[in-house]
């Protein structure tokens, strides 16, 4: 292989992992804790774009549980998502580890 293909074949793979970086927004990922309690949705650029809270995980006497709950489920999703962020970016570079990509 040449240095004109080998320069080919990086600039094609920036331009796909640019446009899956574009994608990430619409990859969406869930998670919940407290068996349902809490339930967070993201996206894969680490975006939240919701949380839901059951109304029986409000107790005003237990503010601490909730606050628990909440960060679970936050902590669940953004895991998730990085590790969408990841699948998407190791299909394009072969699972090849290079640094500063999820």
């Amino acid at each position: 292989m040449d240095m004109q293909q080998i320069m080919e074949q990086a600039r094609l793979m920036q331009q796909q992992l640019e446009s899956a970086q574009n994608n990430m927004g619409n990859v969406e990922v869930e998670a919940s804790a407290g068996g349902g309690m809490v339930h967070v949705t993201a996206t894969a650029d680490m975006k939240l774009t919701s949380i839901s809270i059951d109304p029986e995980a409000v107790d005003p006497e237990d503010v601490g549980m909730l606050e628990d709950l909440v960060l679970t489920a936050v902590n669940a999703v953004l895991a998730k998502a990085n590790e969408a962020a990841s699948a998407e970016v190791a299909g394009i570079t072969g699972g090849l580890n290079i640094p500063g990509l999820f």
